[in-house]
């Protein structure tokens, strides 16, 4: 039953009848009816067509022009929907909004989201929370305060430590100490057991290098026995000393190699029998097997206590083990978990004196670490326990170390030896750990404990003293004096008597009396500590024993020629004869060696004779090789014992050169007689000076290892020598001269060497260390009266000290006041100056030197220079306990000698680069050094003596004709050392009162006093931020700094991009180290230093132009470029900020001046330099910056608005996960152990991590929809572990805390910047009111503001400029509304975005926000309506993740504020706001049906036409899609299309711009774009009684003007050339030209008429091989399709894309979509029978159509553009026969061709386009055969005339056509079908037709046999032969056929109608 409602509308207007109709809508949704389509059709025609509803039911709205009433006709049951009441007519009044947007009835289908009413009721929504206090402020300073203070509140102070440390170069200052880096090895003896225990066992470890074939440490002796077994040895054990009980050992490596062996070799006491006897019962009988031998192993326990009984002093040698030391450390490194005992070790840990590594703290700077990165991999070496079970028995004849290397040589390649040897069952477990700081009672390798503790008891671990494998180039540093004595070798074969168990007792003798023994010798395990005597092992029954023994003796300080080593030989009787008694030894021998000769201590090789008898008296006092008569010599005087010996001395020099040095100076000393003896030679008095210069002389032919051993004392002699003039034989012998000239030889042998280590700037590590840690001043000289200068021939000391002395007791103000009386203090003073000082005489010998020795000296000059800064700090140390002033600390000579000394080495610096163009490097090094001596001379000197240095420096320098940028890197490098000086401040800024100056950490000096400038406060302010001359004056050094910045910048245009990175760097390091000094931390001083850096500020301006602010975007490089345009472009296109082009962009932000090409800082660079913008902002007094902003020129202003921009960009948060870079673990630990080692700015900022917590919680927006909450408040701050390294070959991942806690940093930094940049804004606009040009101030800082809301933001700084916001459109609302439309429509889409924000403060502060703005707009409602309307659908069409659940909210938020705000309720304020957000809500339904389609790209824009359409009437929004669509388009690269959205906003601009301007260089409506699409007329506006283009708000956006019109051309110009499309190009170029010419724009028209030569040169070049698309008819079949079913379109995909492409991308996306078993491809073209398809399943069919042209068509589409552009009509072709099947023979071959008619013709906005109408036609067999005919002809003609013939391409044609495989292709058509004339008359002109083709393909192959004779080259003469002949047979076949004409044809034509049959069939017969 259908029921009739009449509702009357008496006297509405047309938009109350619009809002019924949305009622009804709303209603039926309400209820779940899903309502398919909504369109506003004229004459205002709504359709409603629901698959819900019957035919019958169908909702008709009929509109008229002017309604009276609304006719509905709906089903009865839909009256309770709309609350009516029965019976009709009932008069219904329904209050809705006004909305042009008719959409949403559309939006929602049975596969997707239902509308709810919730959707649409705002107020039934909670609001959000509110802004407090949004309208209480009573005036704009009120506001400006309540926000600085919310500004300030809880910020950094310190901008620099959130900032990344910079990858700056290696700190110059950096002292290289040198210390040996070894890896310390601790080894535990844990275990040793065999399988019997029945005597006392030994061990014995030392390492071997089987590389080098030599022993690297000394033995280590430990044992395992039990008490039991240690009793068996007490009668010859007199006590245990506990250092004798260690059984851990800690090893050293300097040297790591693969092939470090630790030997262990064992021994047992000596017993009868050979070793393999004496081994028998360990291999042969077992512990198990106890019970069973237990009688034999009692016996064997019996005699072995019998023999230790009798011969437990002495040991024979047993078995021994190795193991591959490196091999276990390596392993463990890799596998750390691989056994539980690794994890345990034996060492606490306390504190660290085995690596003794020294520090340098050494001015602002980090600190050197060391080099462990350069060893093996055993930095990740972790405690191990290894087991070894392979012990061999030790073989009688093989007890050598050379023997020893050839059994672990063969065990290296085979495991085992080569030669059978016998193995012991056993094993030995030792732990093995790295060891990083010295355990508890470790002793060192003189049995010194390095840690003593209390306890007696603790087991000790003791040093093992290292024989390196190479030299190690360190200087001794400790006391250590040491013999080794290695046996080796005896020959007792000759020997009558018997000896052979052969032993030597060794005994180190102070005299011949065998009491004078001396306990020298160090003992072995678990006995005493030190001893007289040592007995080596026994080899049984071996005349000719090796011995492997190493005997350790301390020798004593002072040696004499008493001293000697005593060697007895004896042979050991093993078993007691019965006759026998007593002692066991048999006397058979005795040799010495003296431990001196010619006082110098023997070491090395020796070969000693035996004597048989007992020594003569005074035997010590000749050496054994010379004769001695009375004693009986064994092979008459042979030598027959070999032995070696080695010492480890820092006494003894064993260099010849060293030791004749030594000795003489010790000579000059006194208390020695003359003459003197030095080794062979006698030396008188007289000749002592001569012979001393000669041994000064000769030390730099030293060998270089004892040099380094002993340079510390070899420097303290020669300084010593400089100092003091030497009386020789009553004569005054002045050295000083050729001692410093050793010196410099020796520093130069030191350098030059390549084992020595040096820093990066080739600073020889010994001499940092000895300057460091050594050298002191030497001591005065005895004599007073040998003054310094007078052997110079200048004035005496004592006239300079008492000139000295008048200086200082004089004012310096006033000579003319008289002194006071001398005292005693005055006296000492006297003393002290009086004296001869050692850098003055440095100083003098620098400057008189000459020749090599001056050119080494200044090569070298670091060293000279630290050493006369060491010993002149040394020198005012002790004036300081006088306090003499620093003007009198040093006399006048030596000023003048400083002053030559810089001069030289300036001079010498120019001349090396002016020459020694290859020499720039240490040109370099020592300008380096220079500035450093002058940075000392600072804290030490006058300082205005030291600028007047830097002054005559700079001078200089600038003489020298150096290239720019080197002289720039080389007074910038020297400027930045010197500006880190600690009291830079000092010298830089006057303080008004000492009271708030920085502490000065240096007590000698007042910073008052030493400030070298006065602040003028009376100066122009604008004067103040430029680098000016007066400046330069006040502030010398920063000025230098600042004049240097400049002038490198302007180097950048010019290429030297290293020179300004290096310039930046150090204004860099410089306001780092200002921002972290704690005496810097009161606001009003860092104003002050702000202050000093304001020039800055100018410079930094001046260089916008060079900065790169792009950093490393999330996004592309180019979408980001765009994003930035959208605020920042203000060119004359306005195009839409989506789609501006790249290098639109680039210009955008840096347009420098034109034709100038302008480089750009690197992106770092440029942050580090923007960093110091910030800081200067920061700090700088608040009031001076707003009297600069308002004396700023508008372009000046405009300058500092670009960089602000540019900051904001630079440092946004960005950060990468999957991409962040870090050092290992290790790395990070020395790394962070250098840092806090230091004392500089770095150091400190480690220091003092965490000592400021993060002031607010960071809540970043990368993207809207994707806001993610970084972290919370933590005290953080950078750390080495937190910054991003930039090491690229690091790529160890960093764990998830650090990535997070390294993102909450970067977001702080982020935030503080930002709000720098908001703080300067406001104090900018601030003083607008005071200036003349407030339009363009507020308009550059609105473009600042919403640039940073482009930006990934935090909620912090969201919230404050939110305020800053509200701030300015309270105060310039109508200046923002009518000057600042643009921003003004910007601001509103940011507003928008962040209300649909999922962070809740976010979205506050934003409806805030936009509340306050359509508070203000209050008089500009329309306009603010349109702006936000339009918006809001821009956003809704661009944002992917778009949330309008989020903005829905933020809605009922602003309707809340409205509904609050009592000022406005009486106002249409609350109606108007109601209204707009009842408009918005409505848009954002057009959200949910968009969603859906994300992914199906045809459907969203199907979705988004829809909706443009549906905005017909309202041109700002249509537009505004218009560009939505473009946008989505150009991400897919679909050019053209996007194009055509352009073309159709331009004709859409054009239609609005012919109805208010009648200009005739305008174009005429959409008429005038026909040319480029036909589809354009659909643009045609609506009449103006319909809408009012001049009407507030509507066509008011920026695009409908003249220079908009030319924009989205130009855009769209740009575009179709991307596409390819050049031709159209042309034709949108028409339409701008006029325009352009009628405005003069010559600049504008020459670049156009250059992209039009651009194009036609592409149509020329690229012709026929450009691509053009291809087309398909998508047809879908199925329910699950909802309205697609049944429906065709034709898709246009990208040129070359072929069928099963776009059939698999329409297959993955519906089968994700329905589920792979619903979906069905058809593959074949033929029609589709609906009956025969599954209802439940989805089918699709895909068939390639081309390009459809009708005869009279063709004549105008001759190109191929013209072919493939303006396409409405497709077709394809369906093969089949009567029968049923597709294929046939050629007479019953039929074809089906088909022809596809779209709405609209491509390319359209739309990349699918609706198929309206369908036409088939059939072709009979020989038609079909005529079109293949024809085709081939054509193919054929058009390869033979084509200008550059393909001789391929024709050749396979003629293959095709007439090669001998194919011939029966053309000749079998032929003879079915022209073998006979058909009986059918109607088949005659068929059959002719095919006859004349046959004839015209004949024709053209003979053409292409022609052609293909003169393409052909000499190697297809036979081919081309070939081919003639089958062209001919072809031919010749065909002739009969071709000439046979059918007569009918030829009768005379009677004058009749012919009406000629048709084959083409109704479309009424195939429905």
């Amino acid at each position: 039953m259908n029921m009739t409602i009449c509702a009357v509308l008496y006297s509405k207007p047309k938009q109350e009848l619009s809002r019924l109709c949305k009622c009804l809508l709303y209603s039926l949704s309400f209820n779940h009816f899903n309502l398919f389509s909504f369109l506003m059709l004229p004459p205002w025609v709504y359709s409603l067509n629901s698959p819900l509803f019957c035919p019958s039911f169908v909702l008709l709205l009929l509109l008229t022009p002017s309604p009276s009433h609304v006719i509905i006709t709906l089903p009865y049951s839909f009256c309770p929907l709309l609350s009516l009441t029965l019976p009709p007519p009932l008069p219904v009044f329904i209050s809705l909004p006004q909305a042009k947007s008719p959409t949403m009835a559309g939006l929602s289908d049975d596969s997707g989201r239902t509308l709810t009413s919730s959707d649409f009721n705002l107020r039934s929504l909670a609001p959000d929370q509110r802004v407090e206090g949004l309208l209480a402020f009573s005036s704009h300073e009120e506001l400006d305060r309540y926000n600085q203070e919310s500004r300030q509140g809880n910020r950094h102070p310190e901008l620099f430590a959130l900032y990344p440390p910079a990858d700056e170069v290696r700190c110059r200052e950096l002292l290289l100490l040198c210390f040996s880096i070894s890896v310390h090895v601790g080894v535990v003896f844990f275990i040793s057991l065999f399988e019997i225990d029945i005597e006392p066992v030994f061990a014995t470890m030392a390492l071997y290098d089987l590389k080098e074939k030599k022993k690297i440490s000394e033995n280590f002796y430990c044992d395992l026995n039990s008490e039991q077994l240690k009793n068996f040895l007490k009668p010859h054990t007199s006590h245990v000393d506990q250092s004798t009980l260690a059984r851990s050992a800690i090893f050293s490596v300097t040297y790591p190699t693969p092939d470090i062996y630790l030997v262990i070799k064992i021994e047992k006491v000596l017993q009868q029998g050979e070793i393999t006897e004496c081994a028998d019962p360990y291999i042969t009988l077992r512990e198990s097997d106890s019970a069973k031998n237990k009688d034999k192993l009692e016996k064997l326990r019996g005699q072995a206590e019998a023999f230790c009984q009798r011969l437990g002093r002495y040991r024979m040698p047993f078995a021994w083990a190795a193991v591959n030391i490196m091999e276990v450390i390596s392993t463990a490194a890799i596998d750390r978990d691989a056994d539980t005992d690794m994890t345990s070790t034996h060492f606490p840990v306390k504190s660290s004196s085995i690596d003794r590594k020294g520090q340098l703290p050494r001015r602002n700077s980090e600190r050197f670490n060391t080099m462990d990165d350069q060893l093996c991999n055993v930095s990740a070496f972790k405690p191990a326990t290894i087991t070894i079970s392979i012990i061999f028995k030790q073989e009688g004849d093989r007890l050598s170390d050379e023997d020893l290397l050839k059994f672990l040589a063969e065990i290296k390649k085979t495991s085992t030896p080569q030669r059978r040897v016998k193995m012991i069952t056993g094993c030995i477990k030792l732990d093995i750990s790295p060891v990083h700081d010295t355990p508890l009672g470790s002793l060192s390798t003189e049995l010194i404990p390095l840690i003593p503790v209390a306890e007696k008891n603790i087991r000790p671990v003791k040093e093992v003293l290292e024989f390196p494998s190479s030299e190690v180039y360190v200087p001794h540093n400790i006391y250590r004096n040491l013999l080794f004595l290695y046996p080796q070798r005896l020959n007792f074969v000759n020997r009558l008597t018997s000896a052979r168990n052969i032993t030597i007792k060794i005994q180190f003798m102070s005299g011949e009396d065998p009491s004078s023994s001396l306990p020298v010798i160090f003992g072995k395990s678990s006995g005493p500590e030190f001893l007289q005597e040592v007995y080596t092992p026994v080899t049984y029954h071996n005349k000719s024993p090796d011995f492997y023994e190493e005997v350790k003796l301390i020798l004593p300080a002072r040696l004499t020629g008493r001293h000697h080593l005593l060697f007895t030989f004896y042979h050991i009787s093993c078993q007691q004869k019965q006759n026998q008694s007593g002692s066991c030894e048999t006397l058979i021998g005795y040799s010495w060696l003296p431990i001196l000769n010619n006082d110098r201590l023997q070491t090395g090789q020796f070969c000693l004779p035996i004597a048989l008898e007992r020594l003569p008296v005074n035997y010590s006092l000749h050496t054994p090789e010379v004769p001695v008569p009375p004693v009986k010599w064994m092979e008459s005087h042979k030598g027959l014992f070999n032995l070696e010996i080695q010492a480890v001395s820092s006494v003894h020099t064993q260099d010849n050169h060293l030791e004749r040095f030594f000795t003489l100076c010790h000579a000059l000393e006194g208390g020695v007689t003359f003459p003197l003896r030095v080794r062979e030679e006698k030396i008188p008095e007289n000749k002592l000076e001569h012979e001393l210069k000669l041994s000064i002389i000769s030390l730099s032919s030293s060998s270089l290892e004892p040099l380094v051993l002993f340079l510390h004392l070899v420097m303290d002699k020669l300084f010593t020598l400089i100092m003091q003039p030497m009386v020789i034989a009553g004569q005054t012998a002045n050295l000083a001269q050729i001692a410093f000239e050793s010196v410099v030889s020796i520093v130069n042998s030191l350098h030059n060497s390549q084992e020595l280590i040096r820093d990066q700037q080739g600073r020889n590590s010994l001499l940092s260390t000895y300057l460091y840690w050594v050298f002191r001043l030497p001591d005065p000289p005895q004599d007073m009266q040998n003054s310094r200068y007078s052997t110079m021939g200048r004035a005496t000391a004592a006239t300079v000290g008492n000139m000295l002395l008048q200086s200082r007791v004089r004012s310096s103000s006033n000579p003319d006041i008289p002194a006071p009386h001398s005292s005693a203090e005055d006296t000492e003073v006297k003393n002290i100056l009086s004296a001869k000082q050692f850098h003055e005489e440095l100083a003098l010998q620098m400057v008189v030197s000459t020749g090599v020795c001056r050119e080494n000296a200044y090569k070298y000059a670091w060293f000279f220079f630290e050493l006369l800064v060491k010993s002149m700090a040394q020198h005012v140390s002790q004036l300081d306990k006088q306090s003499v002033p620093r003007r009198s600390r040093f006399s006048d000579r030596f000023k003048d000698d400083i002053t030559t000394i810089v001069s030289v080495v300036t001079a010498e610096i120019g001349t090396i680069l002016v020459k020694q163009q290859k020499e720039v490097e240490q040109a370099e090094k020592v300008n380096i050094s220079l500035a450093f001596f002058l940075y000392d001379l600072l804290s030490l000197m006058d300082r205005g003596f030291v600028f007047q240095l830097v002054k005559n420096y700079c001078n200089q320098m600038s003489a020298k004709s150096v290239s720019m940028p080197t002289l720039i890197s080389m007074r910038l490098e020297f400027l930045r050392i010197l500006c880190s000086h600690e009291h830079y401040l000092n010298l830089s800024l006057f303080f008004s009162s000492p009271a708030s100056a920085p502490t000065s950490p240096c007590p000698s000096i007042s910073s008052q006093s030493s400030g070298s400038c006065s602040f003028q406060e009376q100066q122009r302010i604008l004067g103040l931020f430029e680098l000016s001359q007066e400046f330069k004056q006040q502030h010398y050094l920063t000025g230098l700094l600042l004049t240097e910045l400049s002038a490198a910048l302007d180097m950048e245009s010019e290429g030297y991009g290293n020179t300004s990175r290096k310039a930046i760097t150090a204004i860099y390091s410089l306001l780092c180290s200002h921002d972290l000094d704690h005496r810097c931390i009161k606001p009003e001083i860092r104003a002050k230093v702000a202050a000093l850096y304001l020039p800055l500020v100018g410079i930094i301006i001046d260089s916008t132009n060079y900065l790169d602010f792009t950093g490393k975007p999330i996004l592309s490089a180019v979408d980001f470029k765009k994003r930035t345009t959208e605020l920042l472009c203000q060119t004359y296109t306005c195009a839409p900020s989506s789609l501006q082009l790249y290098h639109t962009a680039c210009l955008s932000l840096s347009s420098p001046q034109q034709g100038k090409s302008v480089a750009t800082l690197a992106a770092d660079t440029s942050r580090h330099l923007l960093v110091c913008f910030l800081w200067v902002m920061k700090n700088a007094d608040r009031s001076l910056i707003q009297r600069w902003t308002v004396d700023m020129p508008p372009s000046q202003l405009n300058k500092l608005f670009e960089l602000l921009t540019i900051c904001v960009s630079c440092f946004e948060y960005r950060v990468s996960l999957t991409q962040a870079l870090q050092k290992s673990q290790q790395a990070k630990l020395q790394l962070e152990e250098a840092l806090l080692r230091g004392t500089g700015a770095r150091g400190e900022m480690m220091k003092r991590v965490g000592g400021i917590a993060f002031p607010c919680v960071i809540v970043f927006k990368p993207l809207i929809g994707m806001d993610r909450i970084v972290g919370q408040r933590e005290n953080l701050r950078w750390r080495k572990d937190l910054t991003q390294w930039r090491q690229t070959n690091d790529k160890q991942d960093k764990t998830k805390a650090e990535l997070d806690q390294e993102a909450l940093i970067s977001g702080n930094l982020a935030t503080e910047t930002n709000l720098i940049v908001l703080d300067l804004l406001e104090t900018i606009v601030q003083a607008v009111p005071l200036s003349d040009c407030k339009d363009s101030v507020v308009g550059g800082l609105l473009k600042v503001l919403l640039h940073s809301l482009t930006c990934n933001q935090s909620s912090t700084f969201l919230s404050h400029t939110f305020s800053t916001f509200r701030a300015l459109v309270i105060k310039f609302g109508d200046l923002l509304f009518e000057e600042e439309a643009e921003q003004c429509a910007d601001l509103c889409q940011k507003v928008l975005q962040y209300c649909s924000s999922p962070v809740d403060e976010n979205r506050s502060q934003a409806c805030a926000t936009l509340y306050l703005l359509m508070r203000y707009s209050y008089s500009n409602a329309s306009v603010m309506k349109m702006q936000v309307t339009m918006s809001l659908a821009s956003l809704v069409g661009k944002s992917s993740d778009f949330q309008e659940e989020y903005l829905r909210r933020s809605l009922r938020t602003i309707l809340a504020y409205a509904e609050e705000d009592t000022e406005m309720q009486n106002t249409q304020l609350p109606s108007q706001v109601d209204e707009l957000l009842r408009n918005l809500n409505s848009i954002l339904s057009d959200t949910v049906k968009m969603r859906e389609f994300q992914e199906d790209h045809e459907m969203l824009m199907d979705l988004m036409y829809r909706i443009a359409k549906g905005y017909q009437t309202s041109p700002d929004l249509r537009l505004t899609w218009l560009q939505n669509m473009a946008e989505k388009h150009n991400n897919r690269k679909c050019y053209t299309e996007s194009a055509m959205c352009l073309v159709h906003a331009a004709a859409l601009v054009a239609e609005y711009l012919s109805m208010l301007e009648d200009h005739k260089y305008l174009p005429v409506g959409s008429v005038t774009f026909q040319n480029i699409s036909p589809n354009v007329l659909e643009e045609s506006a609506v009449s103006d009684d319909i809408l009012s283009p001049d009407e507030d708000g509507v066509c008011s956006g920026r695009y409908f003007t003249e220079s908009g019109l030319v924009g989205l051309l130009e855009q769209a110009a740009e575009l179709f050339s991307n596409g390819g499309l050049y031709e159209a190009v042309n034709e949108v170029y028409k339409i701008i030209i006029p325009i352009l010419e009628a405005h003069r724009d010559f600049r504008k028209l020459a670049s156009t008429h250059d992209k039009l030569q651009r194009a036609f040169d592409n149509i020329i070049q690229k012709g026929h091989k450009r691509m053009f698309g291809t087309y398909f008819r998508v047809g879908f079949y199925g329910a699950k399709f909802g309205d697609l079913d049944e429906r065709e379109f034709v898709y246009k995909e990208p040129g070359i894309t072929h069928l099963p492409e776009i059939s698999h991308r329409l297959e993955n996306f519906y089968s994700q979509r329905f589920g792979d078993d619903t979906l069905v491809m058809i593959k074949d073209s033929t029609p589709v029978d609906r009956k025969q398809l599954n209802p439940n399943k989805a089918y699709i069919q895909i068939t390639y159509v081309e390009a459809y042209f009708d005869d009279y068509e063709m004549k105008d589409r001759v190109t191929n553009f013209e072919k493939n552009f303006n396409l409405r009509r497709f077709m394809y072709t369906t093969p089949f026969t009567k029968s049923g099947r597709p294929r046939g023979e050629l007479n019953e071959q039929y074809k089906r061709k088909t022809i596809l008619t779209t709405m609209h013709a491509f390319p359209y906005i739309k990349t699918r386009l609706n198929v309206i109408q369908k036409e088939e036609f059939d072709l009979t067999p020989i038609e079909v055969a005529i079109e293949d005919m024809q085709k081939k002809t054509r193919e054929l003609a058009v390869a033979t005339h084509r200008e550059q013939p393909d001789a391929k391409m024709l050749q396979m044609l003629l293959q095709g056509s007439v090669g001998a495989t194919v011939n029966q292709g053309p000749l079998e058509v032929a003879q079915v079908f022209l073998n006979e004339i058909p009986a059918d008359p109607k088949l005659f002109r068929h059959h002719n037709k095919l006859r004349l083709c046959f004839k015209e393909f004949i024709m053209r192959c003979g053409e292409a046999v022609e052609k293909n004779k003169h393409l052909i080259t000499s190697d297809q003469k036979e081919y081309q032969q070939e081919l003639k002949k089958n062209y001919n047979r072809l031919r010749e076949s065909l002739r009969p056929m071709l000439e046979r004409k059918i007569p009918e044809l030829y009768k005379p034509i009677i004058r009749e109608s012919f009406k000629r049959l048709s084959f083409r069939r109704a479309p009424e017969e195939n429905c």
